[in-house]
């Protein structure tokens, strides 16, 4: 297969995307739905967006809670232009870049989310960003991680195995993001959560390999 950069894979894709995901991944019919009842129902609640893209759980969300103040972050200016067109008169506020590279800044949210977004990087590249997202979150704040893990250790590794040999085959540098899945064990991924200072985190609910963590600062 030919590896694409993360921001071309999905500008390619995002006419029919909300239906893709919404009908191709198991349980979809359901957790974006769920993963917003996780969310503070609050007036005016700060809530950012880890790889929002079109805003499939920012929908369910605003349902909830029209009165909520979210900041999506994505890669992709097609997804985001996707998603500003879906809510003209929402507390919304959009950046595009890498969440690796944008600053949080410290006590500046009540939640994080982030869904079917993650499950692309290392443990170490999450570790980092981690770290910077427990630092945003305001005291007994809460980190909503909605995403594909890998069945097993085994599994992991292959896949990552499986990427560094597209990269070279192709010529391709480290430093880029490229469309790839290498998700983490639901084991590994709290592992990493728990180094980066969250506490109490919990799985509360799995359709498939597609599991709800709730971890909380």
């Amino acid at each position: 297969m030919k590896l694409e950069q993360m921001n071309d894979f999905f500008a390619a894709r995002v006419d029919g995307y909300d239906e893709h995901m919404r009908t191709t991944i198991e349980g979809a019919s359901d957790f974006y739905a769920y993963t917003a009842s996780l969310l503070p129902m609050e007036k005016n609640a700060r809530v950012l967006d880890l790889g929002c893209g079109t805003g499939l759980e920012l929908e369910e969300y605003f349902r909830l809670n029209p009165d909520a103040v979210v900041t999506g972050i994505d890669l992709s200016d097609a997804m985001l232009n996707a998603l500003k067109a879906k809510f003209p008169d929402r507390k919304l506020s959009l950046v595009q870049g890498s969440y690796f590279d944008v600053p949080f800044g410290e006590d500046t949210c009540d939640a994080a989310v982030s869904v079917e977004s993650l499950h692309h990087f290392t443990a170490e590249q999450k570790g980092s960003l981690y770290t910077k997202l427990h630092a945003a979150l305001k005291e007994n704040g809460c980190f909503v991680l909605t995403d594909y893990f890998a069945e097993s250790e085994a599994q992991e590794k292959e896949l990552f195995r499986n990427l560094k040999q597209l990269k070279l085959e192709q010529g391709l540098p480290d430093d880029e993001f490229f469309h790839y899945d290498t998700p983490l064990t639901v084991e590994h991924e709290t592992q990493v959560l728990e180094k980066a200072g969250f506490s109490e985190i919990r799985i509360m609910k799995n359709w498939g390999h597609t599991f709800t963590l709730l971890a909380k600062r």
